[in-house]
This record gives C-alpha cells, sequence and structure tokens, in this order.
C-alpha cells in the first residue's frame, strides 16, 4: 500500500528491522516497546512458531527508505497473555458460525503496561497506520483488530479511526514528589501508615534484599529469577509465557533499564520481583518465590519498587494487572484504554452495546475505589 511518497509494509519480524531506525521512531522512554525487548520475545522463541503470537509488525517507509512510522502487530490464534480478555466475544461470534481466530494484536506480548501503539514522529502518519491494519483485517481475512494499553495521547487517533474503545482499571503509584518512603507514609491515614509499617517489619524479618541492575545482572540471578517465575507461571497460566533464554537476553540487551529485587535467606536466593525502568514509570512484571512468607510479596513487588521509584525520580509505579490489594498499599485506580476494530458489522454493533455497559459500570468502580485510597481525607 502506497500513500504518497510513504509506503506501507507487512513485515516477519521485529528482530529483522533495523533496531536505530525502529528506536528512533519513539522518545518516550518506554522499555517495551524498544527494539531489545520485542526482538528478544522473538530470538527466544517466547513468540513466534507454537506459541500462538506470529510476529507481523506493519511499518511505514519514507521515501528514503526508512523507517517513518511503525505497529507493534501479531496473529493471535488465542486470546491468552493479553489481559484484555475477549473470549466472550470469540464464543458468541463462533455460536454465530464466524471464526472469531486469527485475529490482529496491537500490543506488547504479555505485557499489561500503558505505552505507545503508533510508533512514529510523524503525526500525521498515525491514521495511516491504521488504516493500514484494518486493510490486513480485511484482505486475510482477520475478524478483528485490537491494540490494548494504549497511552492516553494516542487514543483520540483510534477513536477518530472508529476504533470502539474499551476501559478496564489498573493499580498505580504516583509520586507526589516524596523524598523517601516515610514521606510517602505521611501522606496516608494513622491505620494505614502502622499497616504498612508492620508489613514491611514482617516481611523483613531474616531477609535480606538485594537490588541489581546494570553490570550487577550474572546468569546466576537469572537462574534463580527462572525457578521463581517457573513457579507462577505454571499456577497463573498454566506455563510459563516467556522461555529461559528471554531473560538471558533481555540481560544482555537491556541491563540498564532492568531492575531486579532479590530475596535472600541464609544467603540463598528464595524470591524475587522483576522492574523495567522506564523514563518516567518503573514498570512491575514478574515475580516469584520457592518459599511461603507473610507479605514479601507485597515488600519485593510494591514497597521496594516505591522505594526505587523515589530513588529514580520517576512519576510513578505501574505494577501490572488486576491486584485489588494494591489499593491499601498507595497504589490507586487508574482507567485503562484499548481500541478494537471489528470486521463484521453484526458483531461489531453487539460489542459495541457491550462495551457501552460496561463503561457504566467501569465508571463506578473507579469512583468506588478512589473514595477507599489509604490517603488523609482532607
Amino acid at each position: 500500500m502506497s500513500e504518497g511518497e510513504f509506503t506501507a509494509r507487512i513485515n516477519g519480524s521485529v528482530a529483522a528491522l533495523s533496531a536505530d531506525e525502529w528506536d528512533a521512531l519513539s522518545d518516550c522512554g518506554n522499555p517495551f516497546v524498544s527494539h531489545a525487548f520485542l526482538s528478544a520475545l522473538e530470538t527466544s522463541g517466547s513468540v513466534g512458531r507454537g506459541t500462538g503470537w506470529s510476529p507481523v509488525p506493519i511499518t511505514v517507509e519514507g521515501p528514503d527508505g526508512r523507517l517513518a512510522a511503525a505497529l507493534p502487530a501479531y496473529l493471535k490464534e488465542h486470546s491468552q497473555g493479553e489481559y484484555v480478555f475477549d473470549h466472550a466475544w470469540a464464543d458468541a461470534w463462533h455460536r454465530a458460525g464466524g471464526s472469531y481466530y486469527p485475529k490482529l494484536q496491537i500490543s506488547v506480548p504479555f505485557t499489561p503496561a500503558t505505552g505507545p501503539r503508533l510508533l512514529t514522529p510523524h503525526p500525521e502518519l498515525r491514521l495511516p497506520l491504521l488504516r493500514a491494519a484494518e486493510t490486513l483485517c480485511r484482505e486475510h481475512g482477520l475478524s478483528s483488530a485490537h491494540a490494548t494499553f494504549i497511552e492516553p495521547e494516542q487514543v483520540p487517533v483510534f477513536e477518530a479511526a472508529g476504533w470502539l474503545l474499551r476501559e478496564d482499571i489498573q493499580f498505580h503509584w504516583e509520586n507526589r514528589d516524596y523524598t523517601s518512603f516515610d514521606e510517602f507514609l505521611a501522606a496516608l491515614s494513622s491505620r494505614k501508615r502502622k499497616d504498612i509499617r508492620k508489613e514491611r517489619e514482617k516481611a523483613q524479618e531474616g531477609v535480606e534484599i538485594r537490588s541489581l541492575t546494570g553490570a550487577d545482572l550474572q546468569e546466576e540471578h537469572w537462574d534463580a529469577f527462572w525457578a521463581f517465575y517457573q513457579d507462577t507461571g505454571a499456577r497463573k497460566w498454566g506455563h510459563p509465557y516467556l522461555t529461559r533464554e528471554a531473560f538471558s537476553l533481555l540481560g544482555e540487551a537491556m541491563a540498564d533499564r532492568i531492575l531486579l529485587v532479590m530475596a535472600h535467606v541464609d544467603g540463598e536466593p528464595v524470591a524475587g520481583a522483576l522492574n523495567f525502568i522506564g523514563k518516567q514509570a518503573l514498570y512491575g512484571r514478574y515475580w516469584g518465590a520457592v518459599v511461603e512468607k507473610p507479605f514479601l510479596h507485597f515488600e519485593l513487588c510494591y514497597y521496594q519498587a516505591i522505594d526505587a521509584a523515589i530513588a529514580l525520580g520517576l512519576s510513578r509505579v505501574e505494577a501490572g494487572a488486576q491486584g485489588g490489594h494494591k489499593l491499601a498499599r498507595g497504589y490507586e485506580p487508574v482507567r485503562t484504554i484499548s481500541a478494537h476494530y471489528i470486521v463484521h458489522d453484526g458483531l461489531r454493533a453487539a460489542i459495541a452495546d457491550y462495551l457501552e455497559q460496561e463503561r457504566a459500570g467501569i465508571a463506578q468502580d473507579q469512583i468506588w475505589l478512589g473514595d477507599r485510597t489509604p490517603f488523609r481525607k482532607s
């Protein structure tokens, strides 16, 4: 497809594209849309053949042949690893005699973190990117396209294109210019402040906590974390999404953008939480443990993340999908947005009606949750 001097293409992988050209498309500092992260998923076999995630990044080349815009996109044979659930849509369409899969997923695999999905420094190319995705769906018999966890600034482009918008809630911690964890605690009610201090004290009893980044990250740390991650993945998803090789590749390519928090007992690693460092946010992604210890999960995933965000001067912590228990620990309800292009008019109308009702419920939930944050009430 050509539009003026620009040409849209469907590619077979991100890894085969120029890293410098890909990374030049976005200066937001989001680690997950980087060439290093996406290509590590491909090279490690975490996405690709046999996974149900087939990379088909859509790119737009300028007259000089260099990348001018891109969509991180995947052909999906199932609805796993997306964190925006459309299983009911798929079931309804199959019952009506349609084929919901394959579909097009515009996202970062296994990563419920907000970020740009339209990668380009040229605003005028954002709508053509979406039109290219729509054309791919129509010409190749795909039922739909789904862009998930879209950064707020890009939502109007999807809306202008006529895609259906869907809302959900995550819990993020906001840094209100705190200089220490104690200063954050001072903003909470007295009871919540005491609860968190007790939790941290119990979690740290007999435990040594180490934070590793950059050159400190070694294969021995990934070996230990792999054991933790396998346990969590088996319980949550049936099997881990990432392969062992993925962690080594990420450590090689992105060590300075990784923060691995490890807990040790008697010198042996027993639990860990993996975070990625962005320009504005710390993103908590994976956690696991081989021991049961009260509040250790909260300490490694939430409180250590707050400590790190304050030290790094980051504006927020995104601690992943779901988890109402985050509310009592200072993480506040934040709206997340996905956008959906449905090829069939009848299915589109049914989903539009459903989303209208769902949005009303989400809005009520956010108000209810917002009234129950642990912060002092003025």
